[in-house]
């Protein structure tokens, strides 16, 4: 007799469907973008950290340290701070630390 009202509708599912895919479509590139510029931060921030303990091994030493090994070996960093996470090695060169695409 009566007619169920309740319900969506198939159109109205497609619709809903519809959207949330443009949404999908529009926010997903640029996650991929954020995770680039987050492991490009996180790379700054341990030559920043890696720097800070060459200054460290500077004033207890007298000197500056040979070469990130001997950081390593002196319990300044660790082993996995020699390099970032994204696989880029860090260049030590008499106490200044940089990365092979630092414009330092």
């Amino acid at each position: 007799m009566f007619k169920n009202n309740k319900g969506f509708t198939l159109i109205e599912m497609l619709l809903v469907l519809m959207i949330i895919s443009v949404l999908m479509i529009l926010i997903i590139p640029n996650l991929g973008e954020k995770g680039k510029k987050v492991a490009e931060d996180g790379c700054d921030a341990l030559v920043s950290l890696v720097q800070a303990q060459s200054d460290t091994y500077l004033l207890e030493n007298g000197s500056h340290a040979k070469d990130l090994d001997s950081l390593v070996s002196a319990e300044y960093i660790t082993s996995d701070q020699t390099k970032c996470k994204n696989g880029t090695e860090l260049i030590y060169n008499n106490g200044k630390v940089t990365t092979p695409n630092s414009d330092d």
